[in-house]
């Protein structure tokens, strides 16, 4: 007869009686006077008899617990204690820090991002924002820790909180799914923190934007100025671009009268080509130095900066629009004093509209009318569409 695996999941069942139901080979079952069942190995560690919790029923099913067993006997036989190897695991996790944990997760999804700014951004805000957490351990970290970091800027900067408290989240995700930590994630939000932080007004992605009404003598005054951020702001309003999509932009990416911006910077993560109108071609003439190569628009390191485009607008008086308002000030112009679809401006955006299917099905014909959509925006901006109303310099 086997003198192990002598318990099944239905005499499991059963069992209630307090006291020791062996398995096998050292496992039993305990039964306390409360009723409560737990698995136990007994075995002899240099003469002395040892007792090693493997857990609760509830917890652990027969199958898992054999397998901790197993685990607790090779160490045995290698001569090595298992409760004591168990207490010096636990210890270790114990002192695993915060910072380590976040740097193994951004080592992990740094492949994925798309800007090398991102781990930069990720340990700054994190070091400035969330102090304590970063110098805890995954441990230590709990819900008293994390509001004590998140309400200094919670309602001051609700977009940077909203960002920390995500990161926060997240690291101590990865903490729980490496067996660091045990419980909830005292980041979490819904059913959590909002019970305990008050709600602020999310500011919904929009920068402020210069009615377009007053574009066209924005940009008569813009072409007084001779700056290489007065060109690529000039050259980002004639194309409805996002800010990176300029700075980042090399010769190479021009094809003729075409400026195709490769996917690596598109925010969709897809090829995006930009139809040119005259005027986006004068503003690349007048930057052309001859060599037409790397950087169109560079920078004294590298590309422009992120505020070198809104610090060109402030000299100018402007501080109440923003250069990715630009495009929503194109939107507002398209909406309002063109007949062309509404999925066209969209596109020119580089908004996704309809299904694949449907949008490589219709991309040459939206190509021409995407760019006769961006020849009337530019003859708009220029003036030659119409009187163009004074720009009011604004301190």
């Amino acid at each position: 007869m086997a003198s192990y695996n002598l318990l099944t999941n239905v005499t499991l069942k059963a069992i209630r009686e307090p006291g020791l139901h062996l398995d096998g080979r050292g496992l039993y079952v305990r039964v306390d006077q409360a009723g409560g069942r737990f698995w136990v190995l007994i075995f002899k560690f240099r003469g002395r008899r040892r007792e090693m919790g493997l857990g609760s029923l509830v917890d652990v099913d027969l199958k898992e617990a054999r397998h901790r067993a197993d685990d607790a006997r090779r160490l045995l036989r290698d001569g090595i204690d298992p409760i004591e190897t168990r207490r010096e695991e636990r210890a270790a996790v114990e002192r695993t820090p915060f910072a380590r944990v976040a740097s193994d997760l951004m080592d992990d999804l740094e492949p994925t991002w798309r800007s090398a700014k991102q781990r930069p951004q990720w340990e700054a805000s994190l070091k400035q924002h969330a102090p304590t957490v970063w110098r805890s351990s995954v441990t230590d970290v709990d819900t008293e820790m994390v509001l004590r970091d998140l309400r200094k800027v919670w309602t001051s900067r609700p977009e940077t909180a909203r960002r920390v408290r995500n990161r926060v989240e997240r690291i101590l995700d990865a903490a729980t799914a490496k067996g660091l930590r045990t419980g909830d994630n005292p980041a979490r939000w819904k059913g959590h923190l909002d019970k305990l932080l008050p709600a602020t007004k999310r500011g919904g992605g929009h920068h402020a934007a210069m009615p377009y009404q007053g574009v066209p003598a924005f940009i008569e005054l813009l072409g007084t100025r001779k700056s290489v951020s007065a060109f690529a702001l000039a050259f980002l309003i004639f194309t409805a671009a996002r800010s990176g999509e300029v700075r980042g932009a090399v010769w190479e990416e021009i094809d003729g009268d075409v400026w195709v911006v490769p996917a690596a910077r598109m925010k969709a993560g897809a090829e995006h080509r930009v139809p040119l109108s005259d005027a986006a071609l004068s503003v690349l003439a007048r930057v052309d130095r001859g060599h037409r190569s790397g950087l169109i628009f560079p920078g004294l390191k590298g590309p422009l900066s992120d505020m070198a485009l809104a610090m060109a607008m402030r000299k100018m008086g402007v501080t109440d629009a923003t250069p990715h308002g630009f495009r929503s000030a194109f939107k507002d112009w398209a909406v309002d004093c063109t007949s062309f679809a509404d999925e066209i401006s969209e596109e020119a955006l580089a908004h996704t509209v309809g299904s694949a299917v449907r949008r490589a099905y219709r991309r040459g014909q939206a190509m021409e009318k995407r760019r006769a959509l961006m020849d009337a925006w530019s003859d708009y901006c220029t003036g030659k569409a119409g009187a163009v109303a004074p720009f009011q310099k604004r301190a």
